[in-house]
C-alpha cells in the first residue's frame, strides 16, 4: 500500500549518474526553495523597491522628506512581519495580529512622534491618536490643503498604508509559486497613494521607470532561477549544456524586453505635456465651506467708525513693531462691494505649518475679545498655527476656517466677549523703497473686477504719465500720490464734511470725478485698488487696525484706529502694504462744497447703515443662484463617500483573507458532500475529518491508510469513533455495491460530531486559528488525489465484476 501511495520508483537508466527524484523529494525541495538566501534577498528587495514608489509619491503632499520616515518605517516593519510569518508558517490571523501590534508599538516613532515620550515610547495620547487615525486620518488628509503638517496626525496615512501593503505584498512574494501575484497589492498601493496625493506628481519619470524596471527584472530572474533550482537541487549538481543555453537565451531576451520597456516608459513620460496633472480625490471633494455666505467686512466700516470709535473691540498683545492686525483681505469687486474670495487658496480648517517657509520676525500673539462680535478672525502677519482658549476652545476650533494665501480667517459661529486665542505668526519686514524700485510685479491670480467706473482707467493712466513713472514701484507711488494730494478726508459724521458711506461703483465714480474727492479709508483704498487693476497692477484691499505709534507691542482695537489699505504683489517682496488715505486734518477747502454729479442737501440724520447698500446688482445675484442651482449634490456627499470608501476598503483588505479562506474551505466541503459517486462522498467525509484535524494542529500522516491515520488520531484525540469511521469509510469505498444516501448522511453526521468534539476541547484562540489555517489546503497533494481516484476505480471494477 505504501508503494502504491508514493508511486512507482523507476530505476535510473543505464549510464546515468543519479536516480530520478521521487515526488515526495520534489515536494520537499519545492517547499525548501523559498528558504534559499538569494531567493529571499531577491523577493524582499524587489518588494521594497516596488513599494518605494508610493513612498516617493507622498513627497508633494508633505512638501519634503517628511513622508519618507513613516513610509519607510511602515515598509520595513511590514517586510519584517512578512518574513517572520513565512519562517514561522503563520496563518492570516497571526499575521494580522502581528501587524496590529507593530502598528501601535511603533506608531509613536513613525506617525505621531510629537505625542510619544522622547519621540519613541507611545503614550496614552499616542495610542488614542493611532486608534482614531485608522478612520479619521483619511478624511483629515483629503480635506487639508497640501502641504500638510505632521503635528495634525497626517503621517498615520503613509505609515498605515505601507505597513499593511508591505505585509500583504511580502507574504505573497515569499509564499506563492507565481511571484506575479505580488504585483497586485503593489500596484494597488500606488493607485491608493495617487488618489490620496496631489494633482502634481512627485517624480513621474523616476517612479514609472523604477516600477517597470523592478517588476521586469524581478520576474525575469525568478523565471530564470526556477529551472536552475530544479535541475541543480535535485540532481548531482551538473546542469546540461542545453539548459544553460536556454537560461542564457531567456536572460538575454528578458534584458532586451527590459531595455525596450524602460526606454518607452521614459520617453512617454518625458514627451508628456508639461502641465498635465492627475485627477485625485482631493480635487473632487467640495470643501464644506462657502465664503460667499458671509458679508464683506468692508460693509461695516462706517458702523465701527461711528458707533465704536472709543469702544475696545479686542486687545492684541505680543505684536512685533510695525505689525498690523488684519480682519479681512478682499480681492473680488462686484460693483457694489469689495469682498473676500477663495480664488487664491481655499478656506480650510485650522492646521499647523500654515506659514510654510515665510521669512520674517516670529511672534506669539494673544488676542482677547471685548465688544467685537463678528465672524472675521483678527490676526497679523503669516499665521503658522492658532489655538483657542477657554470653554469654547474646541467649538471655536471646529468652526474656524483659514485662508493662508490671504491671511483671512472666519469663525462660523462668531466671536464674542470673553473669547481668547494665541497664534504663532511670522511678520515679514517692510522692504525699502530702493528694493521695491528694483522689483517687479508678481504674477498672481485675482478675480476680475466687475462694473468698474469707466473714468478710473483714464485717471490712472494720466497720474502715471504725469509722474513719468516707468518702474512698477513708481507706478504704484504715482497712483497713491495722486489720491493723497487730490483728495480730502472725512468720515461723514456730524461735525465733518458730508461723505457718503459705501464704495459701490456709483459712489466711487462720483467721488473720482468731483472737483474735490472726499472720503475716508473705505473709499480711497477701493479707488487705489481698482485704478491699479485697470492698469495691470495686482492689488487687493485689506481692512484692519493699526496704531499711529507702531512701536508698542499692545494694540487696543477701536473704531478710532480702524483703517483700510491696499496690498500690491511684488515678485521678490511679496504683498506690500500702501496707505493711500489723506491725512485726517486735510479737510475740504469749502465746507459746503457738494459733488456736482449727485447734489444732495445736508441730511438732518446720519446716513442709513451701509448694510442697505450691500445689495448686489441682479447680475451678480443671478450668477450665484445659477451656480447654486447647478450643484446637484451637497458638498458633504463626495467627502463622505470618499472617506467611507477608503475606510471600508482598508477594513475589507484586512478581512479579505478570512473571508476567502473560509469560502474556499466551505466550497471544498460542499464538493465532497455532493460528489457524483457515492463512494467518493464517503471518502470525502473522511478527508474532511483529516483536514479539520490538521487545521487544529493534529498531526496526520500523509499517504498512510485510513486505519493507520485513525490509530494515530485515537491516541491524540481520545476519540474511539475515529477508528470505526475509518472502517466504515474503507467498507464504503472497497465494499460491494454503492453506499446508500442514508449511510452517507449517517457517516457525515459522525464526522461532524467528531469535529464538534475537537472544537469544544480547543480554546477560542485555537478555534479562530483553525478557521484560517492554510495547512489543510496546502498539505493535499496530487499523489493522494491520484491514489483516491485509483482506489475508487478499483472498487467500482470489483463491484461490477461481482454484479
Amino acid at each position: 500500500m505504501t508503494a502504491l501511495q508514493d508511486g512507482p520508483v523507476l530505476a535510473p537508466p543505464a549510464g546515468s549518474q543519479a536516480a530520478a527524484p521521487s515526488r515526495r523529494q520534489a515536494r520537499a525541495a519545492a517547499s525548501a526553495a523559498p528558504r534559499e538566501p538569494r531567493r529571499w534577498a531577491l523577493d524582499l528587495g524587489a518588494v521594497a523597491l516596488l513599494l518605494l514608489v508610493p513612498v516617493i509619491g507622498f513627497w508633494p503632499t508633505f512638501d519634503g522628506p517628511l513622508a519618507l520616515l513613516p513610509g519607510l518605517g511602515g515598509l520595513i516593519l511590514g517586510l519584517g512581519i512578512a518574513a517572520l510569518g513565512t519562517l514561522q508558517r503563520w496563518g492570516v490571523l497571526l499575521l494580522a495580529a502581528a501587524t496590529v501590534v507593530a502598528y501601535f508599538v511603533f506608531g509613536g516613532l513613525f506617525a505621531l512622534p510629537h505625542t510619544a515620550l522622547a519621540g519613541v515610547v507611545p503614550t496614552g495620547e499616542t495610542l488614542r491618536g493611532l486608534a482614531l487615525g485608522v478612520v479619521t486620518s483619511w478624511k483629515s488628509l483629503l480635506t487639508t490643503v497640501a502641504p500638510v503638517a505632521a503635528e495634525d496626525g497626517h503621517l498615520v496615512v503613509p505609515y498605515l498604508m505601507l505597513l499593511v501593503f508591505a505585509v500583504v505584498t511580502g507574504s505573497l512574494a515569499l509564499r506563492v509559486r507565481q511571484p506575479a501575484w505580488a504585483l497586485l497589492p503593489a500596484v494597488a498601493c500606488l493607485a491608493l497613494q495617487i488618489a490620496l496625493g496631489t494633482s502634481e506628481p512627485a517624480a513621474p519619470v523616476v517612479q514609472g521607470i523604477l516600477l517597470a524596471v523592478v517588476a521586469i527584472v524581478w520576474l525575469t530572474v525568478r523565471a530564470a532561477w526556477a529551472p536552475a533550482r530544479s535541475a541543480v537541487a535535485l540532481s548531482s549538481g551538473t546542469q546540461p549544456i542545453e539548459d544553460r543555453r536556454h537560461l542564457v537565451r531567456r536572460v538575454a531576451s528578458a534584458a532586451g524586453v527590459l531595455a525596450v520597456a524602460a526606454a518607452v516608459g521614459g520617453a512617454s513620460t518625458l514627451l508628456a505635456p508639461p502641465h498635465e496633472v492627475r485627477y485625485v480625490i482631493r480635487d473632487v471633494i467640495i470643501p464644506p465651506f462657502d465664503i460667499r455666505q458671509y458679508p464683506s467686512p468692508m460693509q461695516d466700516f462706517r458702523i465701527y467708525v461711528k458707533d465704536f470709535s472709543d469702544t475696545p473691540l479686542f486687545t492684541v498683545t505680543g505684536l512685533p513693531a510695525g505689525a498690523r492686525v488684519r480682519l479681512g483681505t478682499m480681492d473680488a469687486y462686484s460693483g457694489v462691494v469689495y469682498n473676500v474670495s477663495d480664488s487664491s487658496s481655499a478656506f480650510t480648517p485650522l492646521r499647523s505649518n500654515m506659514a510654510g517657509d515665510v521669512e520674517g520676525t516670529p511672534a506669539d500673539v494673544r488676542v482677547e475679545i471685548g465688544e467685537y462680535g463678528d465672524v472675521w478672525l483678527p490676526d497679523a502677519g503669516y499665521v503658522d498655527a492658532l489655538e483657542f482658549e477657554g470653554e469654547r476652545a474646541e467649538a471655536l476650533r471646529r468652526a474656524t476656517y483659514y485662508n493662508p494665501a490671504t491671511g483671512t480667517g472666519v469663525v462660523r459661529t462668531g466671536l464674542r466677549s470673553g473669547d481668547a486665542y494665541t497664534f504663532r505668526t511670522v511678520v515679514p519686514p517692510r522692504p525699502s523703497d530702493a528694493d521695491l524700485a528694483a522689483d517687479r510685479f508678481a504674477a498672481v491670480d485675482l478675480p476680475r473686477p466687475v462694473a468698474v467706473p469707466e473714468r478710473l482707467r483714464e485717471i490712472a493712466a494720466d497720474a502715471i504719465s504725469k509722474q513719468k513713472a516707468t518702474t512698477p514701484f513708481a507706478k504704484v507711488e504715482a497712483l497713491r500720490t495722486h489720491l493723497m494730494e487730490s483728495g480730502y478726508f472725512s468720515h461723514g459724521l456730524k461735525d465733518e464734511q458730508y461723505s457718503l458711506s459705501g464704495h459701490g461703483s456709483a459712489r466711487l465714480s462720483t467721488m473720482a470725478t468731483a472737483e474735490q474727492m472726499v472720503g475716508d479709508d473705505e473709499q480711497y483704498a477701493a479707488l487705489l485698488a481698482l485704478m491699479a487693476r485697470e492698469v495691470g497692477i495686482p492689488a487687493r484691499v485689506v481692512m484692519g487696525f493699526h496704531a499711529e505709534d507702531a512701536s508698542g507691542s499692545e494694540l487696543v482695537a477701536t473704531g478710532g484706529n480702524l483703517h483700510a489699505w491696499v496690498e500690491v504683489a511684488f515678485e521678490d517682496a511679496g504683498w506690500v502694504a500702501f496707505d493711500t488715505t489723506p491725512d485726517e486734518d486735510k479737510e475740504p477747502k469749502d465746507q459746503t462744497t457738494q459733488p456736482k454729479a449727485d447734489p444732495q442737501p445736508m441730511p438732518l440724520q446720519p446716513p442709513p447703515p451701509p448694510n442697505e447698500d450691500a445689495d448686489e446688482p441682479p447680475l451678480v445675484t443671478d450668477d450665484r443662484k445659477a451656480e447654486e442651482e447647478s450643484e446637484p449634490t451637497p458638498g458633504y456627499l463626495g467627502l463622505v463617500l470618499a472617506v467611507g470608501g477608503i475606510s471600508l476598503g482598508t477594513i475589507a483588505l484586512l478581512l479579505a483573507p478570512f473571508v476567502i479562506i473560509g469560502g474556499i474551505k466551505a466550497s471544498r466541503r460542499r464538493k465532497r458532500r455532493e460528489a457524483p459517486v457515492p463512494a467518493d462522498r464517503i471518502s470525502g467525509g473522511w478527508d474532511e475529518l483529516m483536514d479539520r484535524a490538521v487545521d487544529y494542529g493534529r498531526g496526520v500522516p500523509v499517504g498512510a491508510t485510513r486505519y493507520e491515520q485513525s490509530a494515530q488520531l485515537v491516541a491524540i484525540l481520545d476519540e474511539p469513533r475515529v477508528q470505526s469511521l475509518a472502517v466504515r469509510a474503507d467498507a464504503g469505498v472497497f465494499g460491494p455495491g454503492e453506499p446508500t444516501q442514508e449511510e452517507i448522511d449517517a457517516f457525515w453526521a459522525e464526522v461532524d460530531g467528531v469535529v464538534v468534539g475537537m472544537s469544544k476541547r480547543a480554546s477560542v484562540w485555537k478555534r479562530l486559528r483553525a478557521r484560517v489555517n492554510l495547512r489543510s489546503l496546502t498539505q493535499s497533494s496530487r499523489l493522494a488525489t491520484g491514489v483516491r481516484s485509483l482506489r475508487t476505480r478499483i472498487a467500482s471494477a470489483a463491484g461490477e465484476s461481482r454484479r
